[in-house]
C-alpha cells in the first residue's frame, strides 16, 4: 500500500471518529448475546427515539416545504440527490409521487450515485465521486427554479457535497439532509435539516435510524408540498391516479368518502369526469357539467376546496 493511500485512510478514518452516525452505541454492546426478541427490542428502543428528533427540526422542513411549493408554482422541480441508502430513499420517494399526486413523473426527480443499477447493487467508488454528480445534475438540467435536495445521513459524502455545490452555482434552492452534523454540508445548502439521531444499533449501519428519519422527512417534504399545491382534499388525495384496478377502487371511495355520495354515483362521476378524481367530487357536490367544472378547477389552481366555495 502506498504512502499516499495509507493517510488518505488514516485521514478518513479520522474524519469517521467525529461523525454521530459512526459512533458505537453503549445500549446495544450486548446486542450479539441476546436472543431474537430481545434484539428485536434492542432495535424497537432505538427507533422510538427518531420522530422525536425530527420534530425537533420541523421550523426547516417548513422552509423547504415552502420552498418546493414556490418552486412547483414557478414550473420548477424537486431533486433528491445521494449516494447508496440515501439515494435509494430519494428514488422510492419520487417514483411514489406520480400515482399519489397525479402528477407528472419529472417534477420530483430522484438520482443515486451509479445510476438506476446503484438502486438494486452498490456501484464501488461511485459515493466518492464528485464530478460524476455534477454529470448527473447537468443530465437533468438542472436550473435555478429547481429546489436540490442532497441527503448524506453522514454529511460528508463527495458525491452529495458536490452535487450541492453545483446547485448553489446555478441559483437552485439547496435544501441538505443529514442525520450527523457537519459544517461543509451545512455551509454547501440554504436550508439544512440535521436530525442527529445519534449511534445506530449497529455501528455504522445508517439504513436503520438514520434511514427512518430520512424516508420521515421526505414523506414529509413531498407530502406537505402537495397538500400546499392543492393536490389533496380534507386529508384526501384527490389527485389520485386510477391507473390500475386498486387506485382505480381507492378513486371511487374516496369520492364516496368526499361527497358522501353512493357507489355508482361514484362510479358514474368517474366515468364522465375520464377517471379524474377531484373532476369527479366537484361535479358531485356543486352539480356542474364537465367543462364548468374543469374551468373552476382552472381558475382556481387545482385547489377543490376554492371550487367549490366559488360555486356555492
Amino acid at each position: 500500500m502506498s504512502t499516499m493511500l495509507m493517510k488518505k485512510q488514516s485521514e478518513l478514518i479520522d474524519e469517521l471518529k467525529t461523525i454521530t452516525t459512526e459512533g458505537q452505541n453503549p445500549d446495544t454492546l450486548d446486542i450479539d448475546l441476546l436472543d431474537a426478541i430481545g434484539v428485536l427490542e434492542k432495535i424497537n428502543n432505538e427507533d422510538q427515539k427518531v420522530a422525536s428528533i425530527v420534530k425537533l427540526i420541523l421550523p426547516e422542513i417548513a422552509k423547504a416545504v415552502d420552498k418546493i411549493v414556490d418552486a412547483f408554482a414557478k414550473g420548477g422541480r424537486l431533486i433528491y440527490i445521494g449516494a447508496g441508502t440515501s439515494g435509494r430513499l430519494g428514488v422510492l420517494d419520487a417514483v411514489e409521487c406520480p400515482p399519489t399526486f397525479s402528477v407528472s413523473d419529472k417534477q420530483v426527480l430522484g438520482i443515486i450515485a451509479g445510476g438506476d443499477k446503484a438502486i438494486k447493487k452498490a456501484v464501488e467508488g461511485a459515493e466518492d465521486n464528485e464530478a460524476l454528480a455534477v454529470e448527473d445534475l447537468k443530465a437533468v438540467k438542472l436550473v435555478a427554479k429547481d429546489v436540490l435536495v442532497g441527503i448524506a445521513a453522514s454529511g460528508r459524502t463527495p458525491y452529495v457535497l458536490s452535487a450541492m455545490h453545483y446547485g448553489k452555482t446555478i441559483g437552485a434552492t439547496v435544501v441538505g439532509l443529514s442525520c450527523s452534523y457537519n459544517d461543509k454540508f451545512a455551509q454547501a445548502n440554504d436550508i439544512n435539516l440535521c436530525a442527529v439521531v445519534g449511534a445506530e444499533a449497529l455501528t455504522g449501519s445508517t439504513r436503520m435510524k438514520s434511514g427512518t428519519a430520512q424516508k420521515l422527512i421526505l414523506n414529509m417534504l413531498t407530502t406537505a408540498s402537495m397538500i400546499r399545491s392543492g393536490k389533496t382534499y380534507r386529508n384526501l388525495m384527490i389527485d389520485v391516479s386510477a391507473s390500475n384496478e386498486k387506485l382505480y377502487a381507492r378513486a371511487i371511495r374516496i369520492v364516496m368518502q368526499a361527497t358522501e355520495c353512493n357507489y355508482h354515483q361514484a362510479k358514474k362521476a368517474l366515468n364522465i369526469a375520464d377517471n379524474n378524481t377531484k373532476l369527479a367530487t366537484l361535479m358531485v357536490l356543486t352539480g356542474l357539467e364537465v367543462a364548468a367544472a374543469k374551468a373552476s378547477l382552472l381558475q382556481n389552481k387545482g385547489f377543490l376546496r376554492k371550487a367549490i366555495e366559488q360555486a356555492e
